[in-house]
């Protein structure tokens, strides 16, 4: 016998906006900068050499007390203060992070609390260098959707903390910060389709050296003898997915967002490698009157945070126009990637 569904009632579904757009955006670099001589008192290397293989002059690194909570925060509240948005209008919180040192809970619900939206559905995603543009794209799909009206988004990352000083693939790399950005409604269209995915096959390209599990089972150190809980990078094999990889998906996003790319007004990549942003563009050849945004100089690679980062610093700094179109691509660790074209706000 086949049993029958009463069908005597039927779902509504969410009151969402029409549109969504990124209504304010802030950033948080913490105090302490690392010189690329400070580094090269850890690795055998030279200014000369960390400026060329990366286009890094310094990073920030933050204090050993000052958490992902603490520089979420820094980079939320002038985020909410440009958006003109108080937490309580909050309808949601998504943190991007790969180094919350808990791996439950999440450090969405306790930014929430801190900023006085407690109560509202706040969550953490992990997908690396690519976090911020996923979570972008969730919270519009939130607003549009009518699960949120506005949504907290953001990019924190403590690099510092699994970042093995000793290692010359890493250590000259890596940095820490927090990026945030409010997505609201919008009458018009204020974020593109999102072009994203992933590699599963080059999975161990960058990852933790040893997991959990074999850490807790004793195994402190790799092979080579480094904190296991520290990441490794195959430099040379990110290097080339990143190039050959990522300049289609951003004419993906272009098109997607049905305009040209001589319609930007910005190019916002993850600031990975500088010598990673040249071969884009020159993969891309966008025009050269676009600003692109080259923040890894002074900030380093920060991960999730590097996108809004950058956004944050062109807008202060009054390199690209407020209303503007801006194509942002993240791409890292999975190996997981996203692009989408947005109004700057």
């Amino acid at each position: 016998m086949t049993v029958q569904p009463k069908a005597t009632g039927t779902l509504s579904s969410g009151d969402g906006a029409r549109h969504s757009r990124i209504y304010g955006v802030g950033g948080y670099r913490p105090e302490r900068v690392i010189t690329n001589e400070e580094v090269c008192t850890w690795i055998d290397s030279s200014d000369e050499w960390i400026r060329e293989r990366s286009g890094i002059v310094t990073r920030r690194w933050a204090r050993e007390d000052e958490t992902v909570i603490d520089m979420a925060e820094a980079a939320s509240r002038p985020a909410l203060e440009m958006a003109g948005i108080a937490p309580q209008q909050l309808g949601a919180v998504v943190v991007a992070t790969v180094t919350h040192p808990y791996q439950t809970p999440a450090a969405g619900p306790l930014l929430a609390t801190r900023l006085g939206a407690g109560g509202v559905p706040a969550f953490d995603i992990s997908a690396a260098c690519a976090g911020y543009c996923h979570a972008i794209s969730l919270a519009s799909d939130m607003v549009r959707g009518g699960s949120a009206e506005y949504v907290l988004v953001v990019g924190v990352e403590k690099l510092s903390e699994i970042t093995d000083k000793h290692d010359r693939g890493t250590s000259f790399i890596l940095a820490d910060g927090a990026g945030a950005a409010v997505v609201g409604p919008s009458d018009t269209p204020g974020i593109g389709p999102t072009v994203w995915g992933s590699d599963g096959e080059k999975w161990d390209t960058i990852r933790q050296r040893r997991s959990w599990t074999q850490i807790r089972e004793g195994e402190s150190t790799d092979d080579a003898g480094m904190d296991a809980a520290t990441l490794q990078m195959a430099g040379q094999s990110v290097f080339r997915w990143a190039v050959w990889s990522m300049a289609p998906v951003c004419q993906q996003a272009i098109d997607k967002a049905g305009i040209t790319a001589a319609d930007l007004d910005a190019f916002i990549p993850h600031q990975a490698n500088m010598r990673i942003i040249d071969a884009m563009l020159k993969q891309l050849k966008l025009p050269e009157d676009i600003p692109v945004a080259r923040d890894i100089a002074e900030t380093g690679n920060t991960s999730a945070a590097s996108i809004p980062l950058a956004t944050e610093r062109m807008i202060r700094e009054g390199e690209v126009p407020r209303g503007g179109l801006a194509l942002q691509v993240g791409f890292g660790a999975g190996l997981a990637y996203a692009a989408q074209v947005v109004v700057l706000p």
